[in-house]
């Protein structure tokens, strides 16, 4: 477990823009900040019931003028939206709508004076996860250096909305805290996703590329949280995960199954993640609180 920061916190701003706040994290993390009186200002594409937030826009982020228009009055900035996936968009549409989102987001709160953003990335920026070829990390436990393949549209996009934080920190001085997110549902979806990953054994080979990595939703807001309440300076990506795998079988079972030619920088204790959190740990003082436990029902996957 990662040592905590020492770092003082400072208020949480008074007014947050959350972007993709139509989506499940997005949703989750209005609904934290209203219970701790911030402003909000929700902005998306397709809400499907009405936000609690005080000031709703319904439109794209990659927007210039509305992106400009939602700063007023915004002293933080938690971007969210995005093409989730590289099957829900054509390649170039994922790749575009994505990084200009990002940049047009970034550039306005910067040019708005903003001092502090949180944006929603993926453990896929690294690009082995989700890449067409047989091809597997080239160690673990994961960490924010894992060397780069880059294969779809999506993941590329993710990487780059990294790049273009660093870019933002040096163009307008605001700081960014980039998370690198695993799969995030709720406790109880994770549950049923789980009970159904235990009779897939190709899938269950193929998310070991992302480690069999997963977060619960609470502890996915409580990092946005810490990102817009710690005063890390400069531009950041930070790796997300529970604290163990998404199956029931000890880590070092699952690699000699799956992974067996891939370095092991450490030794792995029970079902101990394959995610190197310590990033999030040391600067941001965030450890993951929730995770699930060994007691799914068992298939033939391996035993």
């Amino acid at each position: 477990m990662a040592p905590e920061s020492t770092a003082p916190r400072r208020a949480l701003p008074r007014h947050v823009l959350v972007t993709g706040a139509d989506g499940m994290i997005g949703g989750a993390l209005v609904e934290r900040l209203l219970s701790h009186g911030v402003e909000v200002t929700a902005l998306g594409l397709d809400f499907d019931s009405t936000s609690p937030a005080q000031h709703v826009i319904v439109a794209d982020a990659a927007d210039d003028a509305v992106a400009e228009a939602a700063m007023y009055g915004v002293d933080g900035v938690a971007h969210l939206a995005a093409i989730a996936h590289p099957s829900l968009a054509p390649a170039r549409e994922v790749f575009v709508r994505n990084t200009s989102a990002t940049f047009t987001i970034l550039d306005r709160a910067g040019a708005a004076g903003v001092t502090r953003a949180v944006i929603a990335g993926s453990i896929n920026a690294f690009g082995v996860p989700m890449n067409r070829h047989p091809i597997l990390p080239a160690y673990f436990p994961l960490d924010e250096n894992s060397p780069i393949a880059h294969d779809d549209a999506y993941s590329l996009s993710k990487w780059v909305d990294e790049h273009t934080a660093r870019w933002a920190n040096s163009r307008w001085g605001i700081d960014v805290v980039a998370f690198r997110f695993p799969l995030v549902k709720d406790r109880e979806a994770l549950i049923e996703l789980n009970r159904e990953l235990l009779d897939n054994e190709r899938e269950i080979e193929r998310l070991g590329r992302e480690g069999w990595s997963y977060l619960v939703l609470e502890d996915a807001v409580d990092a946005i949280v810490l990102g817009l309440t710690t005063p890390v300076r400069g531009a950041h990506t930070m790796l997300l995960a529970a604290a163990n795998t998404r199956l029931p079988y000890d880590t070092d079972v699952l690699l000699d199954r799956y992974a067996p030619q891939v370095e092991r920088r450490r030794r792995f204790a029970g079902r101990e993640s394959l995610v190197d959190t310590s990033v999030a740990g040391e600067l941001l003082g965030w450890t993951p609180k929730t995770e699930l436990d060994a007691s799914a029902n068992v298939s033939g996957a391996a035993r």
